[in-house]
């Protein structure tokens, strides 16, 4: 049965199944009232990948092509990613990846969908969709793509360019994670590739550096 609309804010707990599979979760998250976000969206976008997957790679929200073929990381920035990790060494198939904010928000400029980044409030609202994602998932390490990934785990003083590229506990107090709580290592969002105007090499080559400690930390 599908939950009563909640007020915007009221957040997304309503519309978790208790026992979820990917498939279910893909399912209720269509039916998810718990912020605004859902009446400009063309869908909610559930992550994609293996449900035994020991890396999570946890980015901010669908774009705009995720947003209509419902799939995350589809689009431009996950053209990097895809290249990114085979470059680093992981396997695809060992991978789960999913975005905080399972709609797209955006603002339009003639027939254009622009992105805008979902407030602090659209992201703590998506929280149960994460939390579970990972109980479901169970991996052994969540590499955090960009800024809003890790503010959602590690709160608003989060910064990416002080975090990344090492491996560090699960942060307590946000997200409750499963037991045991996998190691955490952030690095920057592959769209941060595709905005660089200067020195674009050497940011993607950062972010391969980033994912190859991931890699590493797999590897034991």
């Amino acid at each position: 049965m599908t939950p009563p609309p909640s007020r915007s804010g009221a957040g997304a707990q309503p519309w978790v199944p208790d026992r979820p599979t990917l498939a279910r979760l893909r399912s209720a998250v269509q039916e998810c009232r718990g912020c605004d976000l859902y009446r400009d969206a063309t869908q909610g976008v559930m992550g994609e990948g293996s449900t035994s997957a020991s890396l999570m790679l946890l980015g901010e929200q669908p774009g705009d092509r995720e947003d209509r073929e419902g799939e995350p990381f589809v689009g431009p920035a996950g053209g990097v990613l895809h290249r990114a990790l085979d470059e680093a060494g992981i396997d695809p198939g060992d991978t789960y990846t999913t975005n905080v904010v399972k709609h797209f928000r955006f603002h339009t400029v003639g027939k254009r969908r622009i992105h805008d980044s979902p407030s602090r409030q659209q992201v703590a609202a998506c929280g149960p969709w994460l939390a579970a994602e990972l109980a479901l998932v169970h991996p052994a390490g969540v590499v955090l793509l960009g800024g809003t990934a890790g503010k959602a785990l590690y709160g608003s003083g989060f910064r990416v360019g002080e975090a990344r590229g090492r491996t560090e506990e699960w942060p307590a107090g946000v997200i409750e994670p499963p037991n045991p709580a996998p190691w955490v290592l952030a690095t920057t969002h592959p769209s941060a590739v595709l905005r660089a105007r200067t020195d674009r090499q050497a940011v993607y080559d950062a972010l391969v550096a980033d994912l190859r400690v991931a890699r590493d930390a797999l590897r034991g």
